[in-house]
């Protein structure tokens, strides 16, 4: 931004007027310096404001719907998907005192009003200050229409500028004779005088105010019925691009296809037209920079470019009379479907660089597949967005690849075609992190049988791994077997990628399966490449299941370390998903290691999201952290309100739908309720779930809790259903689990030796029958452990001895088992899958 002339009574006059609780409209037309008067009095009274001024230039948005996205990225916010992102932006915003800038709201009146409205009438210590072209029509909205410079301030801009770029001009004798010329018919609105400026190394300052007069007197008469900015900017428009060279008019009308952030190569590609060569372009470029029709930046490793929106409006219409729009879109949609052709290879190498660099273009690429899905032959649209599926997958922007995928897929529609398995791959990997639900695993179904039927083989791939994770629905045999297929295919392609995401996929059922050394080892293998790569998101999926493994096994010290680096691993990523999923994992951690509070503070980040969203987003295992914190609290009730929400992505939620191991905490939590006979319910049905038997962990929780139903009727039965427990998870070196069984049996035989020498023998319970647990199926689960303790394991190992009369290293032995307690005894790991 070039140096700020002038404008001392305004500034005054818009500091004392920007107040808490109050938006303040500087208004007027295009190019009367609404956002340079706007930058300056932010700096002017930035020190009243303690959390600082934040400014949301919305020159770039055309949806009105994203108004809230773009202030929420300017102040740091993180939204959920949803379709209200408003009381998450107002709630977090609520004890804030800062003053926001919405920059250039014209063209999304109606999104820039509700925001405001709603921030206002929610966050007593706000300010808004706002540049618009017409009123924003908002409840208690102050007009400040900003005026054309005064005479001496937008002399000496014009003279600034001139002897910027042409020093021996601004020094001759009637320079400023001249130049009021110049102003006068300018109106003194600085763009047209900066516009003018640019002319000075070309035309002399007499020549400059010449040329004016023509475009003046066209508007004399009945043209002067047009809008204040059609009278004066339009003219200078005009003016200026009347005085281009053939080249440059060429360029100028054809960049304004281009949203911004585009580069020096792109607009070399546009020579395609008419043979124009690289040279002669990238002079007509620098001809449109210097004269201010194009804003270079140069601050970062590549030149980036834009129009101001005027500009870009005045170039569109000017490429509408050359009847050139559909062959220049055409054009416009080749170049960014070559990027990301030329980019591709990094997915494989480097997908830190391929994110940069794809989404430093993104602007340009959406409205590019846009323009390509509207064409009756939408082939390169939906190439185009088959190829951004990562960048979509990755980052916080699911919603909106969901939406073009889908038209990508609608417009194919009835094709058995490559492209159409692609499109179907891509929406498959895309709404596996952006939706909840099983339309992912359906999509990546049949994106399979269409790859294997079409001849796709690298969407093959990779929808194959999308139905090994579906799998988990049906158990974890069937996706083990489907995630070793999808690893073995890679491997054999040279698919490094899937080849790494099987094996972390591989690694994550040995997991759930409590094969905790088998888990680890593929995980940090699978790890290994995906950091290579630069994959943050199945990095940080394979970190929180290698933190779940070694919590699990016992080494909860370094499992608070993998977490936090899978925290730190998704944040770059700016997605609710990966980074709410991982700081759920280091929640449980922080439980598994007796620090509720840090618990509850590593979900703060994210709790601030969700607890004001109006409806909960997507997050893996949210619903279940929250319900074990809540039963660390003491609120039982509320815990299983928490684990009933798990499944309320169903059509028809059902206990049954939830996880194992969420319905393993909400049996505890409705025993803690008073509520024994739902526990029961639950528990009986978990017991007999085809998931339970190959989740030892499970298996053993389940015992657990029906122990501990029946402790104040059957205090025989709750032993030997506490030693069956023990037994489990001695078999499967369950170590955390191992405490809390000696804990609960040694409790247990201390009550009941009290019981026995105070009651008759006869009036003792029964021996109840040892209850089975069976089931030969898995499904999908997520992280929370199947029961936690609060008693005396923590900040302890308890490892198993190296024989039957070796110490326990926590100092003691366990009780011995009863004879029939192996009845519920996991096969043996040879047996398994």
């Amino acid at each position: 931004m070039s140096s700020f002339v002038g404008r001392a009574a305004e500034l005054a006059a818009v500091g004392e007027a920007v107040t808490a609780g109050r938006v303040l409209t500087l208004a007027g037309p295009g190019g009367c310096g609404k956002t340079r008067l706007a930058i300056r009095a932010c700096r002017a009274v930035a020190d009243d404001w303690p959390d600082g001024v934040f400014w949301v230039g919305l020159e770039q948005e055309a949806d009105e719907r994203n108004v809230a996205h773009r202030v929420a990225e300017a102040l740091d916010v993180l939204l959920p998907a949803g379709p209200d992102p408003l009381p998450v932006l107002t709630g977090a915003l609520r004890e804030r005192r800062l003053l926001i800038v919405l920059d250039n709201c014209e063209h999304v009146l109606d999104g820039a009003a509700r925001v405001i409205t709603a921030v206002l009438s929610q966050c007593p210590g706000i300010a808004v200050l706002a540049t618009s072209r017409s009123r924003l029509g908002v409840a208690g909205e102050r007009m400040w229409p900003v005026p054309p410079m005064a005479l001496s301030d937008a002399l000496e801009l014009f003279l600034r500028r001139v002897g910027a770029g042409a020093p021996d001009v601004a020094a001759g004798g009637d320079v400023r004779v001249e130049a009021r010329r110049v102003c006068d018919r300018l109106d003194r609105l600085p763009l047209a005088l900066e516009l003018a400026a640019g002319w000075a190394g070309t035309l002399s300052l007499a020549q400059i105010a010449d040329a004016l007069s023509t475009p003046f007197a066209l508007l004399d008469g009945g043209v002067r019925t047009a809008s204040f900015r059609q009278q004066t900017l339009e003219a200078s428009m005009r003016w200026s691009h009347d005085l281009l060279d053939d080249d440059e008019r060429a360029l100028f009308r054809r960049l304004g296809v281009f949203a911004p952030g585009f580069d020096a190569d792109a607009v070399t590609c546009l020579g395609a037209l008419d043979g124009t060569g690289r040279g002669r372009l990238l002079k007509a470029l620098r001809g449109l920079v210097d004269k201010s029709l194009v804003v270079a930046d140069a601050t970062g490793s590549v030149a980036r470019y834009r129009m101001l929106g005027v500009v870009r409006a005045y170039a569109l219409d000017r490429l509408e009379e050359a009847q050139e729009p559909e062959a220049v879109r055409d054009l416009h949609l080749d170049l960014y479907l070559s990027l990301t052709g030329r980019l591709a290879p990094l997915l494989e190498t480097d997908r830190d660089a391929w994110r940069a660099q794809v989404g430093a273009a993104y602007p340009n690429v959406r409205a590019a597949i846009e323009w390509g899905l509207s064409r009756d032959d939408a082939t390169r649209g939906r190439r185009l967005a088959a190829a951004c599926a990562w960048l979509w997958h990755l980052e916080g922007r699911g919603a909106e690849g969901v939406r073009l995928l889908r038209l990508a897929v609608e417009r194919g529609s009835g094709e058995r075609t490559p492209l159409q398995a692609e499109v179907l791959a891509a929406l498959a990997l895309v709404t596996d992190t952006a939706e909840p639900g099983i339309e992912a695993y359906e999509l990546a179904r049949a994106a399979r049988d269409l790859a294997a039927e079409a001849g796709a083989p690298a969407a093959g791939r990779l929808s194959r791994s999308l139905v090994a994770l579906g799998q988990l629905a049906v158990g974890l045999e069937a996706a083990m077997e489907e995630a070793r297929a999808s690893m073995d295919d890679a491997v054999r392609a040279g698919d490094g990628f899937v080849a790494d995401a099987s094996e972390a996929f591989i690694g994550l059922i040995h997991v759930l399966a409590d094969e905790y050394r088998d888990g680890i080892d593929r995980l940090e293998h699978a790890l290994d490449g995906l950091r290579r790569r630069g994959d943050h998101g199945m990095a940080s999926f394979a970190l929180c299941w290698l933190a779940l493994a070694a919590a699990r096994s016992g080494a909860v010290r370094r499992a608070g370390g993998l977490a936090e680096r899978a925290v730190a691993t998704a944040e770059p990523l700016g997605s609710i998903h990966w980074i709410g999923t991982a700081r759920g994992v280091l929640a449980e951690i922080r439980v598994l290691q007796g620090r509720p509070d840090e618990a509850a503070a590593a979900l703060e980040p994210v709790e601030r999201v969700v607890a004001a969203a109006g409806e909960l987003p997507f997050i893996t295992g949210w619903e279940r952290v929250k319900a074990v914190l809540a039963l660390q609290r003491g609120h039982p009730r509320e815990a299983a309100a928490w684990c009933r929400r798990e499944g309320r992505w169903q059509a028809e939620p059902s206990e049954e739908w939830l996880a194992p191991e969420t319905r393993l905490v909400l049996a505890a939590a409705l025993r803690e309720a008073g509520d024994r006979a739902d526990a029961e319910r639950v528990l009986h049905a978990l017991s007999g779930a085809v998931a339970t038997r190959e989740m030892p962990r499970i298996r053993a929780g389940v015992l657990d809790e029906l122990a501990l139903l029946v402790h104040p009727t059957d205090t025989d039965g709750a032993l030997r259903l506490h030693h069956e427990a023990l037994r489990i998870r001695i078999d499967h070196d369950l170590v955390l689990g191992l405490v809390a069984s000696l804990e609960s049996l040694a409790l247990l035989s201390l009550r009941r030796g009290a019981a026995r020498t105070s009651r008759p023998a006869s009036s003792r319970a029964p021996r109840s029958a040892p209850v089975p647990i069976s089931g030969s199926r898995r499904i999908r689960l997520c992280a929370f452990p199947a029961r936690i303790c609060g008693r005396g394991w923590r900040n302890r190992s308890c490892a198993r001895p190296s024989s039957a009369d070796a110490p326990w290293t926590c100092g003691r032995r366990p009780p011995t088992p009863p004879a029939h307690a192996g009845r519920a005894a996991a096969p043996s790991r040879a047996g398994r899958a």
